[in-house]
């Protein structure tokens, strides 16, 4: 049976490193029980070392929040994929809305993705418009975006990406995506990959959504908006909440 992919993106959460160590072996008791379900956890990159060197036999993975387009060099600040791999890290939220925010490009995008791929770290690629519009402007939106974002990424490492859908205007609002809409996106962004590399790589991509997730509307989601997985924010440093929502999800 294929896995659910659920991966949690801290963001610059917890203060401390033992939140972040209790935080990671909660998780954890309940996610190496999980039959249905893989588990990926995205730490601030402060926290990843010890986080990774305090596993012992466990299914949950270790992920960065983000990874450099450059193996090494004068990038002050910046984390390389090269050296996430010899952590021991094994994927990287890549293209997150907060980052192209402040300036982060699809053509710089497109370089770490393509990199995190030569070196054997998975990307989750990150998409999404700040607003819809009856008219369909935002569909070409993502077109560019997942084209513009995959420019440097040939056919022969496609097959390792993640791309996860999150709306910028569902991000931290009250109401997560109607899953019949995230089933639409989620048919879309296939076909545009289907389109770029061929239809057998388009429709195994998995596809994640990502927006106001938590364990309440989490089976609904997947029910009706038959995704491959989540990227869950704010509620995955919150235990109680998170571990809930992988327990909901395992049912499925």
């Amino acid at each position: 049976m294929k896995k659910r992919i659920i991966i949690g993106n801290w963001k610059m959460n917890p203060r401390t490193l033992e939140e972040a160590k209790n935080i990671y072996k909660s998780t954890k008791t309940v996610a190496d029980k999980l039959k249905s379900v893989s588990v990926v956890m995205c730490p601030p990159f402060v926290y990843t070392s010890t986080l990774l060197n305090s596993r012992t036999e466990t299914t949950v993975k270790i992920g960065s929040q983000d990874a450099y387009f450059e193996e090494q060099g004068s990038y002050t600040g910046e984390i390389s994929p090269v050296m996430l791999k010899d952590l021991g890290v094994e994927y990287a939220i890549i293209g997150h809305s907060e980052r192209r925010s402040k300036g982060e490009t699809d053509e710089m995008i497109s370089k770490k993705v393509a990199l995190c791929l030569e070196v054997g770290i998975i990307p989750i690629l990150c998409i999404g418009e700040k607003v819809r519009d009856e008219g369909g402007s935002h569909l070409d939106f993502i077109k560019d975006q997942v084209k513009n974002s995959l420019n440097k990424v040939p056919k022969k490492n496609i097959s390792k990406l993640i791309i996860a859908y999150e709306p910028i205007w569902a991000i931290g609002a009250k109401e997560a995506m109607m899953p019949e809409s995230i089933y639409e996106m989620s048919l879309f962004i296939k076909k545009v990959l289907s389109d770029m590399y061929g239809h057998d790589e388009g429709i195994s991509t998995p596809i994640l959504y990502g927006g106001s997730v938590n364990f309440r509307n989490a089976l609904d989601i997947f029910n009706k908006g038959k995704i491959d997985g989540l990227l869950v924010g704010r509620e995955s440093v919150n235990i109680t909440g998170f571990v809930e929502l992988l327990k909901t999800v395992d049912t499925i």
